[in-house]
């Protein structure tokens, strides 16, 4: 095992300028991330100067099986906390060879709408508070939870300190630096509601750079978890019953929102999110009936609401 530790940890620089590039894309469900390395000769720090890359995309539920080719176009570097040195993890969105945007790529139209002129002059900042469970890999049951059974009530786990109510911190820690490393904008972590939930938040980010360092940051906690054999859950609704799930809460501002006056711009903007909430609702994603009951510190999720 020393001798793999070591071979792990080669400091390429050391022999080679060659670098190890990590392409990233998001998969067919929508939330199952890949990824696959390349080698290329020297270090890069633009995307646009990245090659574009290929996979099978029948094999991710985003082509079919005699058609298969998908086109992975570099989007965002970041360093590569588990290589180091100069290799990078590469964010990519997915396109057919004709170059059109394949149906499970959303990254095509918001980059569009995050470069209108009029989006850019208003310098959109996102801050994302990502919650997830960690959940012990051969029993699909949160850490630190008894097998089969269920920890005390919640009350002492927000936040909270000692080893009968904070489980997984060592990964979480983990994480905090990996993503600091990696030049991701995290911006804390804290332990939530539930034991064995954690979250972490990503922002203030402007426009799309929000999203590129949300879904980086998600793919090296999957790395992380990998490593210490426990399975990270973004499911809104782990656990049944009494206990609180687990979203992805978005803070959002804009320059006219920000400035003297804003608080006028921000209801405005509250009432045109009233209008579309139902279409809101159905983009946040699957399975978010079962935690938005207006139990557990959530709104109904039939129902738009706001306070001052």
């Amino acid at each position: 095992m020393s001798l793999l530790t070591d071979l792990i940890n080669l400091n390429l620089s050391d022999a080679t300028d060659k670098i190890i590039a990590e392409y990233i894309w998001i998969g067919g469900s929508g939330m199952d991330l890949r990824s696959k390395a390349r080698t290329l000769n020297g270090a890069v720090s633009d995307p646009q100067k990245l090659p574009k890359w290929n996979y099978d995309g029948s094999s991710t539920g985003q082509a079919p099986g005699e058609d298969s080719e998908v086109i992975l176009y570099p989007q965002a570097i970041f360093k590569d906390p588990f290589r180091r040195g100069n290799n990078i993890l590469v964010m990519c969105d997915a396109y057919t060879p004709a170059g059109e945007p394949i149906p499970t790529n959303k990254r095509h139209n918001a980059a569009k709408i995050f470069s209108h002129p009029d989006v850019v002059a208003e310098v959109p900042w996102y801050g994302l508070e990502q919650e997830y469970t960690l959940l012990q890999k051969d029993l699909k049951w949160p850490l630190g939870w008894p097998v089969g059974g269920y920890p005390g009530p919640q009350g002492p786990y927000y936040c909270g300190a000692g080893a009968d109510k904070a489980f997984g911190r060592d990964i979480v820690d983990s994480h905090y630096k990996a993503c600091l490393y990696a030049g991701i904008n995290i911006s804390g972590i804290n332990g939530e509601v539930m034991p064995g939930q954690w979250e972490f938040q990503v922002g203030p980010s402007v426009g799309i750079s929000a999203g590129d360092e949300l879904w980086v940051a998600r793919y090296i906690l999957e790395r992380i978890t990998e490593i210490a054999g426990v399975v990270v859950s973004f499911d809104p609704k782990p656990i049944p019953g009494d206990w609180n799930g687990a979203g992805a809460h978005t803070n959002y501002s804009t320059k006219s929102m920000r400035n003297d006056g804003g608080f006028e711009i921000i209801k405005k903007a509250i009432g045109n999110l009233k209008l579309r909430h139902k279409e809101h609702i159905a983009a946040y994603g699957e399975g978010n009936e079962r935690r938005l009951t207006g139990r557990h510190e959530t709104a109904d999720i039939h129902t738009f609401s706001w306070v001052k």
